[in-house]
């Protein structure tokens, strides 16, 4: 009876353990964000270190 019991009881967990193939898992796409500047963005530092330079020649 043991060994009825014993048996049953590995069927039981074998079965579930294969029950079906592994579902391949859902990867998402990355979001991504880029942040806008202006077309002036990169013209707007180097007008004022010149200023600066100006100023300080001018002294």
């Amino acid at each position: 009876m043991k060994k009825l019991v014993l048996a049953a009881a590995l069927t039981a967990a074998a079965s579930t353990a294969f029950a079906g193939a592994p579902a391949e898992p859902i990867i998402e796409a990355p979001v991504i964000v880029e942040e806008t500047q202006s077309s002036s963005g990169g013209i707007i530092l180097p007008l004022l270190i010149l200023i600066a330079v100006a100023a300080v020649v001018a002294d």
